[in-house]
């Protein structure tokens, strides 16, 4: 079987480790001679898993008490109507910096008076803006760190006069996060810790019981918190993995290992792009380059070689490395369980494709 280097954006490569860990408990979870996909969640083992998980999450980010861990269902863009329907008062604000910042905004309008502080817009969300001011009367201030499809990142724990609430689906666990600056993180796990299907919540509690409007029951944080994430079933088989993800990245040393690891690997792609004379980089300012998603295209004169290097590329084994429908070129998701191998080769890659066309 010829190998295979997997790029996707998500569901993305993770832990050899926990796929295994995942397909024995498919066949037999815990002694129990029962799949984990038909065991009942309100079973011992199953509940053994949850305090496990959340234990791992508190561990890894070092997550203090007085902050609920929520394993939730219906995807991050769930999480973009949930904050401002739990949190939204008086007055939101959005910091947009791509597709699903924008997104994450819309439903917050359709709830109350959401603003948007700042905006890379205007050259198709290839920066991250710089030097705006949070408005001290908004209920909280919403902000997007990593940037999929731009591939774009606030890679910083940002100083806010309000509440900040983080949408870190594409970047959480990929290094250490003062959680105690966040008042929500949430996330998608389908990139750095674990399948879809499951989506984390990690919030302060005393933020909840303040909005005079009624809260649908499924939509609100306080019904999840009280049921332990169980107030329905919960996704049990991608929490499982989750569980196997965050144990593998806790053996490989935690966030500050992984971080020192997805340095080295977003650098040397990124100085390969800067080298090769035929491709570029979409993000020109260093700093806003994303470590978990790095974008670019086809030099100034060779965009007609897109399709063929893309052809090529894959051939050589790359997987998913086409750019996102709305901005097209190249992009190479490189997360967590992404390795260095990975790298090499599509580096290789790139630098046979310039020799045939010099």
């Amino acid at each position: 079987m010829k190998k295979v280097y997997n790029f996707n954006a998500g569901p993305c490569v993770l832990p050899q480790e926990a796929i295994d860990a995942s397909i024995e408990a498919l066949k037999d979870f815990a002694g129990t001679g029962m799949s984990v996909i038909c065991v009942s969640h309100r079973s011992k083992e199953w509940e053994a898993v949850m305090d496990e998980t959340r234990a791992l999450w508190r561990e890894l980010l070092n997550i203090p008490e007085d902050y609920e861990i929520l394993f939730l269902g219906g995807g991050a863009s769930t999480q973009f109507l949930m904050v401002p329907m739990n949190l939204l008062e008086n007055k939101a604000a959005y910091l947009e910096t791509g597709v699903w910042a924008k997104k994450a905004l819309k439903e917050a309008k359709g709830i109350g008076n959401a603003v948007c502080v700042a905006s890379s817009a205007d050259t198709t969300f290839n920066y991250i803006p710089k030097n705006f001011e949070i408005p001290t009367d908004a209920d909280y201030f919403h902000i997007t760190t990593n940037n999929t499809i731009y591939g774009t990142e606030i890679k910083y724990d940002m100083d806010s006069p309000v509440t900040l609430v983080a949408d870190m689906s594409s970047d959480i666990m990929s290094r250490p996060v003062d959680v105690k600056k966040y008042g929500i993180i949430y996330g998608g796990a389908q990139k750095n810790v674990g399948p879809a299907g499951v989506t984390f919540v990690i919030i302060r509690k005393d933020l909840l019981g303040k909005v005079t409007r009624y809260i649908p029951t499924m939509l609100n944080y306080q019904t999840h918190i009280d049921g332990g994430s169980m107030f329905n079933t919960p996704p049990v088989f991608s929490i499982f993995a989750m569980k196997e993800t965050l144990k593998w990245l806790k053996a490989k040393g935690g966030l500050e290992a992984i971080n020192k690891i997805n340095k080295e690997k977003a650098q040397k792609l990124y100085d390969e792009i800067d080298r090769n004379s035929m491709f570029v980089g979409t993000v020109a300012n260093k700093e806003d380059r994303s470590i978990m998603n790095v974008c670019f295209v086809m030099a100034q004169g060779k965009e007609e070689l897109q399709d063929e290097f893309l052809n090529f590329a894959k051939g050589k084994g790359m997987v998913g490395i086409k750019g996102h429908r709305s901005v097209g070129g190249f992009r190479a998701s490189i997360y967590n369980a992404c390795p260095m191998e990975a790298i090499d080769a599509l580096i290789a890659c790139m630098q046979e494709f310039e020799q045939m066309h010099k």
